[in-house]
């Protein structure tokens, strides 16, 4: 399923519908696996995940007003690094839930957990995957959004998350050159 009509109808049949949520509040985003999600091995491919990540963080986003100030100063969020793990595959027609939660800022982003679930035999909930997002928030007109203008705009305290040394080191490690820099490809 293309993930711009997936989107929409997320939003429509369930965002809307979801909860109002706290910017620390754990946002739980139902979906369902259909057969275009399906690699040649007939379980999720690997990067519909990831895909499916960018519609349970829209959810979470419009549900706690982020999106909204982000709407009003003309400000929009981009995935700079992510990583996943995998423990067990989703397979056609199961309904699973993403868990997304803010985790924490470092000097330029802001770092989320997202985690795939599902109920096991006795219906506690299972993860089935879990990533880590890194993700900076850009204006329209250009330039990088501050986090301490983010925290401002969306009445959060930095200070109230630590974001632990691993996670920290983790986002130092898979940056990039900034785009103004060179970043040529030379192997070896």
């Amino acid at each position: 399923m293309h993930m711009m009509f997936r989107t929409l109808l997320h939003y429509f049949f369930h965002g809307r519908r979801g909860p109002r949520l706290g910017f620390r509040d754990v946002s739980r985003s139902s979906f369902r696996v259909m057969p275009t999600d399906l690699d040649l091995l007939r379980h999720v491919n690997n990067g519909v995940y990831l895909s499916i990540m960018d519609v349970a963080r829209f959810d979470m986003l419009q549900r706690n007003g982020v999106m909204a100030i982000f709407g009003a100063r003309g400000w929009y969020p981009v995935v700079v690094a992510e990583t996943i793990s995998f423990r067990k595959s989703l397979q056609l027609w199961e309904k699973f839930t993403i868990e997304s939660q803010m985790l924490g800022f470092d000097d330029q982003a802001v770092f989320l957990e997202q985690r795939f679930v599902r109920p096991d035999a006795s219906g506690t909930p299972e993860v089935y995957a879990r990533a880590v997002v890194r993700a900076r928030i850009l204006k329209k007109s250009g330039g990088v959004v501050k986090v301490a203008e983010i925290a401002t705009a969306a009445g959060v305290d930095i200070d109230d998350f630590e974001l632990p040394d691993q996670l920290r080191e983790w986002g130092s490690a898979s940056r990039l050159p900034s785009t103004r820099d060179a970043a040529p490809s030379v192997w070896g």
